[in-house]
C-alpha cells in the first residue's frame, strides 16, 4: 500500500529573471516586469509530498513533525526573506524561475531522505502560477 503524506510550507523572496548572456531588450523581451533590474518579490508556497508504504510500527510514511524540520532546515533558513539572485549561492549562476526554484529545492531534500521515498515539490509563485518536480 503506497500512502502520499504532505506538508506546506510559506516563504518570501525576491528575484530577476535574467540572462546574463543577452542583451537588455532581449531580457526585457522574453522576460518582461519579471526582468526589473531592481527585483520583484513572490510570496512561495511550496508542498513537499513524499509516496511511501507506512512503517508497520508507526503507521507512518515520514513523520510530518521532521518533515517540516527539514524543509525549514533546507529551504526556509536559506531562502526566506532573501534575493534569490543575491543572497543564495544556488541561483547566483542559476536563473531563479519558478521551475529551477522548485528543482533546487527537490535537490535540497533529497539528499536526506530515505530511497525508497518518492518526492515531488510544487511551488505556487502567485495564486494562479505553480509548477511541480518529481526528480
Amino acid at each position: 500500500m503506497k500512502v502520499t503524506v504532505g506538508r506546506t510550507e510559506h516563504f518570501n523572496a525576491a528575484h530577476r529573471l535574467f540572462n546574463p548572456s543577452w542583451s537588455d531588450e532581449e531580457n526585457d523581451r522574453v522576460f518582461g516586469l519579471c526582468n526589473n533590474p531592481n527585483y520583484h518579490g513572490h510570496n512561495y508556497v511550496l508542498t513537499v509530498r513524499l509516496t511511501g508504504e507506512p512503517n508497520p510500527d508507526t503507521g507512518y510514511v515520514y513523520d510530518l513533525k521532521e518533515l517540516s524540520d527539514l524543509i525549514k532546515r533546507e529551504i526556509l533558513n536559506t531562502f526566506d526573506h532573501r534575493n534569490l539572485n543575491l543572497d543564495t549561492e544556488d541561483f547566483r549562476q542559476l536563473n531563479p524561475t519558478a521551475e529551477n526554484i522548485a528543482r533546487v529545492c527537490w535537490q535540497r531534500l533529497r539528499p536526506h531522505l530515505a530511497n525508497n521515498l518518492a518526492l515531488s515539490v510544487t511551488l505556487h509563485e502567485t495564486d494562479r502560477n505553480f509548477v511541480e518536480y518529481h526528480g
